[in-house]
């Protein structure tokens, strides 16, 4: 995926404690965080130049003073973690690194520039986001924990709204864009060309994808297929069982249907090779199940004909 992959030393912890430590501060007292932590061009120049990167860790100021700022920290730390995680484990700690601070610097500069003062945590609202989305462009997520969007559709939908806002006028989103497009373009410098990687592919020269990024996307879908099942939601089962068979891995010895677990505190199912194989007969099983216990109290019976008295 990347040209360079670079040691995971999960940095992203210290994104998460810092987003913790900042929101206390800003809990407390939010004029004077504001007063402290926004980025704006006079105080920087002053030799303030902390407010460069701490914008970045405020939940308020974002647009969404309808919510409460405990459920947009929330959010905040989940997307981090989720988006976060996953793409240092593919890029390394320190590429993870370089592009948050291209694309928060690009945003202050940008700022300063156009005389706007900004604060609030926008590279994980967008260029984290767009990033993310361009890595692993099938992965699904569920907003409130109940509709399912892939992260494409939502990256594009999240796009159009910072362009409409820069070009209807917004003065934040101008910076925001400049910002999202510049740790985008940061991105794209150290991606390989999908060509490229399809030749690999064939050649047997591709990089094999880390231990903990397989378990964190198969987690997220053993989710789903709880949640597919729990509702009887054919299609969506249906759906799972076809993702789950193109990434079926040959040759894999895989455990009775008992033994699978992937809730299972020691990992071992979410990590396995055989967790595609495992999946796709799992949710065949119990659509079966729910099929035979649906017309089992149907009215009509198994056959399709009245019970006999």
């Amino acid at each position: 995926m990347f040209r360079r992959r670079g040691e995971n030393l999960h940095s992203i912890y210290i994104f998460l404690f810092l987003n913790v430590a900042f929101f206390f501060l800003e809990y407390q007292d939010p004029v004077k965080f504001a007063r402290l932590f926004s980025f704006e061009r006079n105080a920087f120049l002053s030799g303030e130049f902390w407010r460069i990167l701490t914008y970045q860790f405020a939940q308020a100021g974002q647009g969404w003073s309808f919510i409460p700022i405990y459920v947009v920290f929330f959010f905040t730390l989940v997307v981090t973690y989720m988006f976060g995680a996953a793409l240092e484990e593919e890029w390394g700690s320190l590429n993870f690194i370089a592009f948050f601070l291209v694309s928060t610097i690009a945003t202050a500069i940008i700022a300063s520039w156009l005389g706007v003062p900004i604060l609030g945590s926008y590279f994980i609202r967008f260029t984290l986001l767009f990033v993310y989305a361009s890595a692993f462009p099938e992965q699904t997520l569920y907003l409130f924990a109940v509709i399912p969007i892939r992260v494409r559709w939502l990256a594009w939908i999240v796009a159009g709204m910072l362009v409409y806002g820069a070009i209807a006028g917004s003065n934040v989103s101008v910076p925001v864009l400049g910002g999202a497009i510049a740790g985008y373009v940061f991105y794209l410098l150290h991606r390989v060309p999908a060509a490229i990687m399809e030749e690999r592919r064939e050649n047997g020269d591709a990089p094999k994808p880390s231990a903990d990024m397989p378990a964190v996307r198969n987690a997220a879908r053993f989710v789903a297929m709880k949640r597919a099942v729990a509702t009887q939601n054919d299609p969506e089962i249906e759906r799972l069982i076809t993702q789950a068979e193109r990434e079926i891995v040959q040759g894999v010895n895989i455990c009775p249907p008992a033994d699978f677990k992937p809730e299972h505190h020691d990992g071992y199912c979410i990590r396995c090779e055989g967790f595609a194989e495992c999946s796709a007969r799992f949710l065949r099983l119990n659509r079966t199940k729910a099929a035979a216990d649906a017309q089992t109290h149907s009215p009509l019976g198994v056959l399709g004909e009245p019970p006999p008295p």
